[in-house]
C-alpha cells in the first residue's frame, strides 16, 4: 500500500472519538517498532520527521523506509513533515514523497501565520498532500528550539476558529498546556479550549506534547475533539535505557545489534500502548 495523506483517517477519527498517533521517525530501528506494534494492532499511523531528524536520516533513506514500512504492512501509513519552518522545506517534503507536512507558523504573528499556511495549504492540496498547522506556542523542547514555560501561549479559540477558516488546513495544532519533551509534573490541559474550538471546525485538533501525559487526561482530550496525538519522547526514552541496561551489564558488547534488538522492542511496547490508549487499535 502507498502512503496515504492523513485525510484517510482523521476524519474518521474525529467522528467516532478516537485519535491516531504520530510516532516520530528517528532512525530505522524506531520506523521497524512503531509498524511492528501498528501491524499487530491493525492501528493507522503517522510517521512524524522533524527537520533534524531529516538531517539526521536524509531525505531519501527517510522516504525510502516509510514506503517500504507502508508496503511490507498494508497499513495506512502518513509520512508526515513535523513542526516545518518554510514553505520552502514543505515543498522539498512533498517532492520527495511525503504525504503530508505540518507548517508551523506559531511563532509569526496571527496574520503572517494564517498568510504562510495559506500558500502551503494551497500548494500541497494540488499534490494531494494533507497539511497541519499550528497556532499558539508549546512549551518544552523539539530539535534544538525550546520554549520555556513562561513564554508558551495558549490558543484563543476565536483565533483558532478563524485561522481554520482562512486556511483550510487538514488538522489544527492548537497550544493547550502540554509540550514538548516529558513533564516534571501533571500538564495543565485545557479540555475547554479543545472542546471549544473541536466543536467549531469540522477538522481534528492535534495534541502535540503527548509523552508522559497521564492516561485519563488523553482520554478526555479525545472525547474533547483531540484525533491526533504526537508522541515521541517516551520512545526516545525507551530505547536509550534498553541500551543502557545491555551496556551496563556487558561492558564488551560492540555489535549494534545486541543493543538495538532490545531497544526496539521497547519502543514496541511503548507503542502498542499508546494505539491502545488512543483506541485506534483495529481501524486499519
Amino acid at each position: 500500500m502507498p502512503l496515504v495523506s492523513m485525510n484517510e483517517f482523521l476524519p474518521t477519527a474525529k467522528a467516532k472519538k478516537f485519535a491516531v498517533g504520530q510516532f516520530n521517525m528517528n532512525n530505522l530501528e524506531f520506523a521497524q517498532a512503531i509498524t511492528e506494534a501498528a501491524e499487530e494492532l491493525k492501528s493507522p499511523f503517522i510517521f512524524g520527521v522533524s527537520e533534524g531528524a531529516l538531517k539526521y536520516m536524509g531525505i531519501d533513506f527517510t522516504v525510502a523506509i516509510a514506503e517500504a514500512a507502508a508496503k511490507k504492512s498494508g497499513l495506512p501509513i502518513a509520512l508526515h513533515l513535523d513542526h516545518g519552518s518554510s514553505f520552502e522545506v514543505a515543498m522539498k517534503c512533498i517532492r520527495a514523497g511525503f504525504s503530508s507536512v505540518m507548517f508551523d507558523g506559531s511563532h509569526y504573528s496571527f496574520e503572517e501565520n494564517i498568510r504562510l499556511t495559506k500558500e502551503v495549504v494551497k500548494a500541497a492540496r494540488a499534490m494531494g498532500v494533507s497539511v497541519e498547522g499550528e497556532l499558539g506556542t508549546i512549551g518544552g523542547v523539539e530539535d534544538d528550539i525550546s520554549v520555556d514555560e513562561e513564554d508558551a501561549n495558549l490558543a484563543k479559540p476565536e483565533e483558532a476558529i478563524r485561522f481554520y477558516e482562512e486556511t483550510g488546513v487538514d488538522c489544527l495544532a492548537i497550544a493547550v498546556g502540554t509540550a514538548h519533551g516529558m513533564y516534571a509534573g501533571e500538564p495543565n490541559i485545557r479540555f475547554d479550549i479543545i472542546e471549544q474550538v473541536s466543536k467549531a471546525i469540522p477538522v481534528p485538533v492535534v495534541l502535540h506534547g503527548g509523552s508522559g501525559v497521564p492516561d485519563e487526561m488523553i482520554r478526555k482530550s479525545i472525547q474533547a475533539g483531540v484525533g491526533k496525538i504526537n508522541v515521541n519522547t517516551e520512545n526516545q526514552v525507551a530505547c536509550t535505557d534498553a541500551i543502557r541496561e545491555v551496556l551496563n551489564k556487558d561492558a564488551k558488547v560492540y555489535d549494534p545489534r545486541k543493543y538495538l534488538t532490545p531497544a526496539r522492542k521497547a519502543m514496541v511496547e511503548v507503542v502498542k500502548s499508546k494505539i491502545l490508549l488512543f483506541g485506534s487499535a483495529d481501524q486499519a
